[in-house]
């Protein structure tokens, strides 16, 4: 009921009148309606546990994975003090912040009632989302590109993947992603929204804000295809190539148990990457076919909340490194507890 009655109040309220030369007298929406998962009252409360389930168990196995490494970086121990695992923080991080730009708001929703959200609301949850993607798929390329070196060229590694140059990559991939999206998240801020201001959808994406600008966004979209062009594409490829080397690399080791450990370097990862681009792959496959548009809201499911939160079971359910730091973390704190 108090989502019925606040839906009807921003599509009668929200809305203020503009002159405009080209399309005459019109209204200008300043609030959208996240439509998340439908008017289902009955399920409301299921869905608020479920997802504050999720939400709880994703900012603890990520922040136990960053506790974890910085733990291990500062006692220099041999366990997790390596690139990859250094690496595997900034991943972690990540995904905190991923998570934080979707499940607060939509716990909130569901709680309240309330769908609505602000214009500039909206495309400021899709700068931090769509940024945090991109920092994503630079991040992944380098932790590809850090297996890559580490089983075949493993003579040279030490050299080439040493403590400045893996700081100058993550700086550089942080900064890369949020500068990825800025100018056509500023070119879509100046757009113009005359509804109707309802997006099937539980958070802010592109393709959903778009299509409610009554105004001319050919440019955005171009912005926008050049932006995946450059920050999107290349990592791709990048880690593709990555993993076509290793495996070939793999397949050349004469014994069955050095192909199982060479392998078993980089099983983890490989999962990581093949849930998240998946994924993401098939929403915005999806999201062009009518008839499976519906599925659209599954795959963002899966790619923006259940990947945070299953990439701290993949590390360390199948990493011999970290099981044995946490084990070693548990008992450290047994010790301390106990004296």
């Amino acid at each position: 009921m108090v989502a019925n009655v606040t839906h009807r109040h921003v599509q009668e309220v929200k809305m203020e009148p503009t002159a405009n030369t080209h399309q005459g007298n019109q209204t200008t929406v300043t609030e959208f309606i996240l439509l998340g998962f439908g008017d289902l009252p009955q399920l409301q409360i299921f869905l608020f546990l479920l997802f504050l389930v999720i939400y709880i168990a994703t900012m603890a196995g990520n922040i136990l994975i960053i506790v974890l490494v910085v733990a291990e970086q500062r006692l220099h121990t041999p366990h997790l003090h390596t690139p990859m695992y250094f690496f595997l923080g900034n991943l972690s991080c990540l995904e905190t912040c991923y998570t934080s730009t979707i499940l607060p708001r939509v716990l909130a929703s569901l709680l309240t009632g309330d769908k609505s959200i602000s214009v500039i609301g909206c495309i400021t949850q899709f700068y931090f989302f769509g940024s945090l993607a991109g920092t994503e798929c630079l991040l992944l390329s380098v932790m590809s590109y850090d297996r890559y070196l580490a089983i075949c060229k493993p003579l040279h590694y030490s050299a080439l993947m040493n403590d400045r140059l893996c700081i100058q990559l993550v700086v550089g991939l942080w900064i890369g992603g949020f500068l990825s999206l800025t100018i056509f998240v500023f070119m879509m801020s100046q757009l113009t929204f005359c509804g109707p201001n309802e997006i099937d959808h539980f958070f802010c994406d592109f393709r959903p804000i778009i299509k409610l600008s009554c105004t001319d966004n050919h440019m955005v979209e171009f912005a926008s295809f050049i932006s995946t062009s450059i920050f999107t594409m290349p990592p791709f490829v990048l880690t593709v190539a990555s993993y076509v080397c290793i495996i070939s690399n793999i397949l050349r080791i004469p014994s069955t148990t050095g192909r199982q450990k060479a392998f078993s370097t980089c099983s983890s990862h490989l999962i990581v990457v093949t849930i998240f681009y998946g994924t993401l792959i098939m929403v915005y496959l999806v999201s062009e076919s009518d008839a499976l548009r519906d599925l659209n809201k599954v795959f963002s499911f899966f790619y923006g909340v259940l990947t945070p939160l299953v990439n701290p079971l993949i590390y360390s359910l199948r990493n011999k490194e970290v099981k044995e730091a946490l084990r070693k973390a548990l008992f450290r704190s047994f010790v301390f507890f106990r004296n």
